[in-house]
């Protein structure tokens, strides 16, 4: 992707919607540093209310597992456990104890079979189930509402010292007693007739939540927070981003229908993308995304990084590749270091890597070049919106560091165990081979001109394209005037796909 020569950073969101998925793409000076994935069979789950049951407390752990309804019982742990449950009502019967945790505060810690309202924090990961809090926040455009609270805060991003005061004085007047304010960075200079709608809204829809919960019986959704796309926008849209591009009019309008009442000012930043190559092929977003997915990264210099996914952590390992230097070996492999080092921060916020992070640097024996390399790191950590936590370099050149996980990585999201390997390798799942197809069909119509293709694809995967009355294949047919006829062909891999002219034989596409 060409970048761009500015001293302040341009920020875009390209947003681009299919049949199977939904992506939204973060563009920094013309460099993709964020991706979210949506599937319909995975939807976002951060931010919704259930009420469940208790099924167990393992007080040796520090935490309860709590039935929410899910493949897996909800993870609790007693630092989650707001000092105010026992307020919430009858569904609540809660015994005070003191934890480890809690530093010397009072946290109550509920008994196994009660029932517990709860707010999901972190989605399930593998065979983890979801992290849950029972401290409940509900966000807004320019708020975040905290029920059975006191607290006032200010976003730390709005600077002006006049601004934060006359925002506090507006919480502190409007907001109901027994409730707590977070004033979001999206507040800064809107008018007190926007900001009182979002708080009234937000009010509402907690009013809302507790009428149901007196005829709601666990484990139960008791309030879904926005999609994906809604909460981006919600959320990161701010006066930052420079413009949103998106390829679905219904999302369009959407998005600009909210942005009516709540940003009015923003809606000029909003382009429908109406060209027939795909939005994401068109900006250079895609070939970003497909170097993403690999397990090798290549840097400027001919360096290599190596991600490995395990369960217990993520293993990354820098090699010199064809780097050819002439200076000294530290000289060298400070050079490929810190490219790698700038490569790999951008990696682990594109790639959405969480938790235990291992990364082998070439050592170097200089303990200052080990320095500038940590701090070079640091400083590209920053950019990242999550939180994390890092070692200094260690002798044998290893850093370890930790990073907020809120949601599975989304290379796992656009694959599958292998029914072959039984795990230990992935490939593509079926969406996501779908969603390629549709790609290639919508490119293959707009740069060749072909509207008769044959697609050639494994047996096992043939019905899962052609089955029903509104099955992929006849959608795309639909959706791009074009004829495509599904041949099965045994010699291809489960996630090998051909695509032919019809009239000519002649293969217009390999994916």
């Amino acid at each position: 992707m060409a970048k761009r020569k500015t001293t302040e950073p341009t920020r875009e969101i390209f947003i681009n919607s299919t049949m199977t998925e939904t992506r939204i793409a973060f563009v920094e000076n013309g460099e993709l540093v964020e991706l979210f994935l949506e599937l319909p069979e995975n939807e976002r789950m951060v931010g919704d209310i259930y009420l469940g049951r208790v099924v167990n407390v393992v007080k040796g752990m520090q935490a309860a597992f709590v039935d929410i309804g899910q493949e897996q019982d909800a993870f609790l742990h007693f630092s989650d456990i707001g000092n105010t449950l026992a307020e919430y009502g009858s569904y609540l019967d809660l015994e005070s104890a003191e934890t480890e945790s809690s530093r010397s505060r009072r946290r109550p810690i509920p008994k196994e079979g009660q029932e517990i309202l709860v707010q999901i924090i972190k989605e399930p990961i593998a065979k983890k189930g979801s992290r849950i809090t029972t401290e409940i926040a509900l966000p807004g455009r320019f708020f975040v509402l905290v029920p059975n609270s006191d607290v006032i805060g200010v976003s730390k991003r709005i600077l002006s010292y006049k601004e934060k005061r006359r925002l506090k004085n507006f919480a502190k007047q409007n907001r109901p007693k027994g409730f707590g304010v977070i004033i979001r960075t999206a507040a800064d200079g809107k008018s007190e007739k926007l900001l009182k709608n979002d708080l009234d809204n937000l009010i509402k829809t907690w009013r809302q939540i507790e009428k149901k919960l007196k005829t709601t019986r666990p484990p139960s959704l008791v309030y879904k927070d926005l999609g994906m796309t809604s909460s981006v926008i919600r959320d990161l849209f701010t006066h930052e981003i420079s413009k949103v591009v998106v390829d679905s009019e219904k999302l369009y309008k959407q998005i600009i229908k909210y942005l009516k009442d709540v940003s009015p000012h923003l809606i000029d930043r909003v382009e429908l993308y109406k060209e027939q190559r795909p939005i994401f092929d068109y900006f250079g977003i895609e070939k970003e995304i497909e170097k993403s997915l690999a397990r090798k990264v290549w840097t400027k210099s001919g360096g290599y990084i190596i991600f490995d996914h395990t369960e217990a952590l993520v293993a990354i390992d820098v090699n010199s590749g064809k780097f050819m230097g002439r200076g000294h070996h530290d000289e060298n492999s400070l050079r490929i270091n810190l490219e790698a080092a700038r490569e790999i921060a951008r990696q682990l916020r594109l790639r959405d890597i969480g938790g235990i992070i291992v990364i082998d640097f070439i050592d170097m024996t200089d303990p200052q070049k080990r320095q500038i390399l940590l701090e070079e790191f640091k400083k590209e950590l920053r950019k990242d919106r999550a939180k994390w936590s890092i070692s200094p370099i260690s002798e044998f050149g290893l850093i370890e560091m930790t990073r907020e996980r809120i949601r599975p990585s989304w290379v796992f999201a656009y694959s599958e165990p292998c029914p072959t390997c039984e795990g230990s390798g992935r490939i593509p799942s079926k969406s996501a081979i779908i969603t390629r197809i549709e790609r290639a069909v919508r490119r293959i119509k707009a740069d060749q001109k072909e509207k008769r293709m044959v697609i050639e694809l494994h047996p096992e995967m043939a019905p899962y394209l052609t089955q029903g009355i509104r099955s992929p294949v006849r959608r795309m047919m639909f959706k791009y005037w074009v004829v495509l006829d599904v041949v099965p062909d045994d010699t291809l891999r489960l996630d090998q796909i051909r695509i032919r002219s019809k009239k000519s034989g002649k293969i217009l596409a390999e994916i």
